[in-house]
């Protein structure tokens, strides 16, 4: 596993659409807790890129990998599947590429579930949009996590 583990999700799941698009209906993130995830994505993963999703609806800012190949065996989201490594969308909600004991982690404690065409060649989950600031501390780890598998090692230095 490439993630520590997560705390328990406190309070009930949030309702969510069962088809495409995938979406998260009730409980999103107030905007400041959105606004500083967009700014963690944006400066914070090395090599990377932010710019609109080559996937998702309007308004979702994807983090694509940019100085580096995507790691051998890893599988980001679609229609590539070498470069988007996950997303934000604007009620705060995320889909992410993670390896499996990853996604494993995420399932079991609340945190989020698999894309309703999740398969080997579509390796998407939904990460819960985080509703408070320490929610966010569990959205950074996710999001580090999925930039871990894209490039296949351990985090590089962050430029100041």
């Amino acid at each position: 596993m490439s993630m520590p583990a997560l705390p328990p999700r406190t309070g009930h799941r949030p309702r969510t659409g069962p088809a495409v698009p995938h979406e998260q209906l009730t409980q999103p993130s107030p905007p400041p807790v959105r606004d500083q995830l967009v700014r963690w994505m944006s400066t914070q993963l090395p090599g990377t890129r932010t710019g609109e999703s080559e996937i998702s609806l309007p308004g979702a800012l994807a983090v694509f990998l940019d100085s580096f190949a995507c790691a051998e065996g890893a599988v980001l989201l679609p229609p590539r599947l070498d470069a988007e490594l996950g997303h934000v969308h604007v009620d705060g909600s995320l889909h992410v590429a993670l390896p499996r004991d990853d996604q494993e982690e995420l399932l079991a404690k609340g945190w989020g579930e698999r894309h309703p065409l999740y398969s080997p060649s579509v390796n998407v989950v939904m990460l819960y949009a985080p509703r408070t600031v320490e929610e966010l501390d569990v959205a950074r780890s996710v999001l580090d996590a999925s930039y871990r598998y894209a490039i296949g090692r351990e985090r590089v230095p962050a430029h100041p």
